[in-house]
């Protein structure tokens, strides 16, 4: 199991940590300007056959964030995933600002939502950049930067959200949840979240473009009770990693993927935002 990098409610003195802790805090100036994660959060994981579900996109910080503004126009794709089967759903999202998704769940089993956006740009100014980049661990970019003398540079960014939920309708427990989608950046249980026992191990596996993503800085939260706990870890050479959960509150896999564009004339760089949730009664 990888050991956390940063755990955002220990406290800890020794300089190493401390520059990490004050990189946190350093950041949020880059937040009101970049909200970073991007989730789907449905108003309950766990539902009876024939129950609707209510998914909104949330956007910000701490595993809280608020609603999005977008509607279906941001949209590349949203599928629905059950029973061995996937569904084109967005249509069901209107072009309203701010929708949310309404799905009837008509069938017993595990389901997983899945949605693509299409690109979004952002400028930011080079101190911006460099906090961002340094508090989502991005070392490629970091070192290319330097590499090139582009620490202070500005920065022009295209970036889009990779982002699914996963769901349990009924006592029928199925491998849904394990499915490779068409993501960029697919987040993958490989543990059945809803068969899990508290303390037991949770694995994920991560790709990039169906290809296993090592070594990245990935975030894993946990909120219940309106508190948050952020875990900081580290996938391996494969792509994996391993975490303890319990089977309660929210929880939310996160990571990002960015790469250096050539021959663009609007931005420099792309980057891509996955995420995968799930949650307990």
């Amino acid at each position: 199991m990888p050991l956390p990098l940063y755990h955002h409610q220990k406290t800890r003195t020794n300089n190493s940590s401390m520059k990490k802790i004050l990189t946190l805090c350093s950041s949020l100036f880059v937040i009101t300007v970049f909200a970073h994660e991007f989730w789907l959060q449905p108003h309950k994981y766990m539902y009876k056959k024939g129950e609707k579900a209510t998914i909104n996109f949330r956007v910000g910080e701490n595993f809280e964030g608020e609603n999005w503004a977008g509607n279906r126009t941001k949209i590349n794709f949203l599928t629905f995933y059950q029973l061995n089967s996937k569904k084109d759903i967005a249509s069901l999202l209107s072009a309203s600002n701010g929708d949310s998704l309404q799905l009837t769940l008509a069938n017993e089993g595990t389901a997983m939502i899945v949605y693509n956006g299409l690109n979004s740009f952002i400028a930011l100014d080079a101190a911006k950049f460099n906090e961002y980049l340094e508090e989502d661990g991005l070392e490629e970019a970091i070192e290319y930067r330097k590499q090139h003398n582009e620490t202070n540079d500005s920065s022009h960014e295209l970036y889009q959200r990779s982002v699914k939920t996963i769901l349990q309708v009924g006592n029928k427990f199925d491998d849904t949840y394990k499915k490779e989608t068409a993501l960029p950046v697919d987040i993958i249980p490989q543990t059945h979240p809803y068969q899990l026992k508290s303390g037991e191990q949770m694995t994920v596996k991560i790709l990039f473009n169906k290809e296993p993503l090592p070594y990245a800085l990935v975030n894993l939260w946990h909120r219940q009770n309106n508190k948050t706990v952020r875990t900081i870890l580290q996938s391996d050479e494969k792509g994996m990693l391993s975490f303890p959960v319990s089977a309660t509150g929210n929880w939310m896999v996160s990571t990002v993927k960015m790469l250096r564009l050539t021959n663009n004339p609007k931005a420099e760089w792309q980057s891509y935002w996955g995420s995968c949730t799930w949650g307990y009664e």
